[in-house]
């Protein structure tokens, strides 16, 4: 069996003719914004001072509904700009001057301190010596029976001491 496979997966589903969802959605928002300062300024005020907000609020929907910019929608454009317009341009990093970012969403949890293990060095130079041995080989050579042995009695004696 063929199935049709959609040509364009980034596009938005059309609902109504060439209006997606989301338009639909913020023309919907902004027109009963619009319509709402109509209603409540038209019956007492003349039109010169009802037109104005009517006018903004139905631009910057038709702008947030339709417009895109470097194939960006409005919104996502907008925030980038006002993102670039107030954070800094030049970052420089300094070691050991950070401030580590705590959001209020989540709960800062303390961190507690267990027993401290004193980490004992147990490795000589022989020792690194067979161990470059064996890398090297890939694990073919072995290290002297013996050596094992007065190694592991050294780890014992020192573990119990």
């Amino acid at each position: 069996m063929q199935y049709k496979v959609p040509q364009d997966v980034q596009r938005e589903d059309t609902i109504i003719g060439p209006l997606t969802l989301k338009q639909m959605g913020i023309l919907g928002a902004g027109g009963g914004m619009a319509y709402a300062i109509y209603v409540s300024l038209a019956k007492t005020y003349f039109i010169e001072i009802w037109l104005p907000p009517v006018a903004i609020i139905s631009l910057i929907t038709l702008a947030f509904a339709f417009i895109k910019i470097h194939g960006l929608p409005f919104h996502q454009f907008l925030m980038n700009l006002i993102e670039y317009n107030v954070l800094a341009k030049k970052r420089i990093w300094i070691q050991g001057t950070g401030i580590p970012f705590f959001s209020p969403l989540n709960e800062v949890k303390e961190k507690k301190e267990g027993p401290k293990i004193e980490a004992k060095t147990t490795r000589t130079a022989k020792s690194l010596e067979e161990l470059s041995k064996i890398v090297d080989t890939h694990g073919q050579i072995e290290i002297n029976p013996v050596d094992k042995k007065e190694e592991l009695t050294k780890l014992i004696n020192q573990n119990y001491k």
